[in-house]
């Protein structure tokens, strides 16, 4: 059994939810968990709940974005004028292009 622990609301998270991905689905939820800087457990919960997926600036977000937009940049390369790019590469580019977007206002606050 799972050890109980405590949410931000002080409620026991004590009840296990389990369900099948497939290997390319798993990648596409750890390639979103990276990017946010979110717990995988934490990420899944804010997309079940439809809530917004607050990413929050740090040294590992960077890397992983710095990573995957190194990915990408060599998926582009490989392929032809657009031709063959697949639903995960579109939607790890959407991911980074929702993350950068959120960046740039911050930034703008800031100033």
């Amino acid at each position: 059994m799972s050890a109980k622990n405590l949410d931000k609301h002080n409620r026991w998270r004590n009840k296990t939810v389990a369900f099948r991905v497939s290997p390319e689905e798993d990648a596409q939820i750890e390639t979103a968990v990276k990017l946010t800087g979110l717990t995988k457990q934490d990420y899944i919960i804010q997309r079940l709940l439809c809530r917004d997926v607050v990413v929050q600036g740090n040294p590992r977000v960077y890397k992983a974005l710095r990573d995957q937009l190194a990915a990408v940049l060599d998926e582009l390369r490989r392929i032809e004028v657009g031709h063959g790019v697949n639903d995960e590469l579109l939607d790890t580019i959407r991911i980074i292009a929702t993350i950068m977007n959120g960046m740039q206002e911050d930034f703008a606050y800031d100033r």
